[in-house]
C-alpha cells in the first residue's frame, strides 16, 4: 500500500484544488468548491472546512455568517492527487440559496428543475 503525503497534493496553477463537500451519513454530494494550501491547513486545524474564494479572493470558513457549518468528519484524495473529499457533517443548508445541496436542479432530458 502506497501512502501520501499533504505536500503531494496537486495545486493548480493558480494555487488551487478542486474541493467537493459531501454528506458523511448520506453520501449526498453538498457542494463543489476550491481550497488553496491554507484553507487546507485552516480546515485541518479547526475541523470546520475553509474554503478559497476565487471571486472575493479571500479564504471563507463555510457558516461563517450563515451559521450553516460544515464538521470534517473524513478526508480523502483521488488517485491523481488533484482533488480532494470531504465527508462532512453539515449544519443547516449547504447551498447559499438555502438547498440543502448546491446540486439540487435536474435534467429531465429537456431542462433542469429545481428539487423542493
Amino acid at each position: 500500500m502506497r501512502t501520501m503525503k499533504l505536500d503531494e497534493i496537486k495545486f493548480d496553477e493558480k494555487g488551487l484544488v478542486v474541493t467537493v463537500a459531501q454528506d458523511y451519513q448520506s453520501g449526498q454530494v453538498l457542494m463543489v468548491a476550491y481550497m488553496n494550501r491554507e484553507s487546507l491547513e485552516k480546515t485541518l486545524e479547526t475541523g470546520r472546512m475553509t474554503y478559497w474564494s476565487r471571486s472575493r479572493q479571500c479564504l471563507w470558513t463555510k457558516g461563517e455568517t450563515s451559521g450553516n457549518f460544515q464538521y470534517v468528519k473524513e478526508f480523502r484524495v483521488d488517485c491523481d492527487g488533484d482533488a480532494l473529499l470531504f465527508k462532512v457533517e453539515q449544519k443547516g443548508n449547504a447551498c447559499h440559496t438555502n438547498h440543502r445541496s448546491c446540486f439540487y436542479r435536474r435534467y429531465d432530458g429537456n431542462r433542469f428543475s429545481e428539487e423542493p
